[in-house]
């Protein structure tokens, strides 16, 4: 028996609070639509990670909370007085359906994207799926598979995909049906990612806005 799809009222409830974006990987089953939860608990700095996965996922999740510290006050993450991010928390991040072996570096942006939601407290748009690898240094790599992962959005009721720039050219693979019924955003650097996955563009600039 067929496993039931994703619909976008799915999307739209699993991304209803704070710390979950939707990310679209690829696995032995083709292209497929992964949610990405974070969470905050007390503790000590640590960073936790479940559901399956390898060691390349892990450790871009590492690259993914590293770049988000870096940044807190670039990104108005927390009070001015707030240095560290993790002062006395862990962060636990969850990939549901851990029946699924999960691995490769194309959650990077992902994982940022929920980080952000995370400590912004602004939800992720449900509408919107995203892939790419991501460097310490906030650069958006290519990645693989993205005819399947267009092709699961679609599926999946995603109408807006961020795609690395560089993997622009793999769009010809896609069925031009399919291309048209979505909106295909492009993302050199992490803040462009940031800028297409929340409502009003990135939280630090709608704290910017919010301030005129």
């Amino acid at each position: 028996m067929q496993p039931p799809r994703f619909d976008d009222q799915e999307a739209a409830d699993r991304v209803a609070t704070p710390g979950v974006s939707v990310g679209l990987v690829w696995t032995a089953f083709g292209g497929e639509v992964q949610f990405v939860e974070a969470t905050s608990v007390v503790g000590n700095g640590e960073l936790h990670l479940t559901g399956q996965l390898g060691d390349v996922i892990k450790e871009s999740a590492q690259i993914a909370l590293t770049w988000v510290r870096a940044r807190v006050a670039d990104l108005k993450l927390a009070a001015a007085e707030e240095t560290d991010l993790l002062q006395g928390k862990d962060i636990h991040i969850h990939f549901p359906a851990g029946a699924v072996p999960k691995d490769g570096p194309s959650a990077g942006v992902t994982l940022v994207t929920a980080l952000v939601s995370l400590f912004s407290q602004k939800n992720v748009r449900a509408d919107t799926a995203m892939t790419g690898e991501m460097t310490l240094r906030g650069l958006v790599l290519p990645v693989g598979g993205v005819k399947d992962k267009v092709l699961a959005a679609h599926r999946y009721g995603i109408k807006r995909v961020i795609l690395p720039e560089r993997n622009l050219k793999d769009l010809v693979e896609v069925p031009a049906d399919v291309l048209s019924s979505l909106e295909i955003l492009v993302a050199k650097r992490m803040e462009d990612v940031l800028e297409h996955a929340f409502d009003g563009g990135c939280p630090w600039r709608q704290h910017q806005h919010s301030k005129l």
